[in-house]
């Protein structure tokens, strides 16, 4: 397969892709890199606020049935938010497994891919999900440090997992 084909074509073309020997890692680095996110996330709003965020979860299903309704909602609420949360994250992962054995440029330095996985990863989110999810959205601030702490913050917790654990899945593969 070349680089040009589409995900389609990938998916439906590629026999290894739906094995067990797939899913494993994949679902493996999705509980890793969406685990480390959403405790970091709970432990910056702690660090900022001094207060346990228990509304975040129920934010994040907020983005599906609307903020105020999700705000008035209990533990369902909350399932449902963490339900989102590492169904975003396995999308995230999957992508990236796919796109690994088929793009050149992904194998080489996993200290410079993953900050730019965690950046794409960000601009889907900011530009594309959440303008698309019922709640209020805003364009980011790039004045603001937060931005680039964050995407620092995502690198390391989120991204370097995924793309190291695409590097040690295809390891076999593609030793030198």
């Amino acid at each position: 397969m070349n680089e040009t084909q589409s995900v389609s074509s990938i998916i439906t073309h590629s026999p290894q892709t739906w094995t067990k020997a797939f899913w494993k890692p994949v679902l493996v680095y999705t509980a890793i890199a969406g685990t480390l996110d959403i405790t970091a996330a709970h432990l910056h709003v702690w660090a900022v606020t001094g207060k346990f965020p228990t509304s975040m979860l129920k934010a994040i299903a907020g983005g599906a049935i609307g903020g105020q309704r999700a705000m008035e909602g209990g533990a369902g609420m909350m399932a449902l938010g963490l339900f989102f949360h590492y169904f975003i994250s396995f999308a995230f992962t999957l992508l990236f497994f796919l796109l690994y054995p088929r793009i050149a440029l992904l194998r080489k330095n996993l200290y410079a891919i993953a900050p730019a996985y965690a950046l794409f990863t960000w601009a889907v989110m900011t530009y594309i999900v959440l303008p698309l999810s019922r709640l209020p959205w805003r364009a980011p601030n790039f004045a603001n440090k937060h931005v680039y702490i964050g995407w620092i913050i995502l690198t390391a917790i989120f991204a370097l997992p995924i793309v190291f654990g695409a590097r040690r899945h295809y390891a076999k593969k593609y030793a030198d």
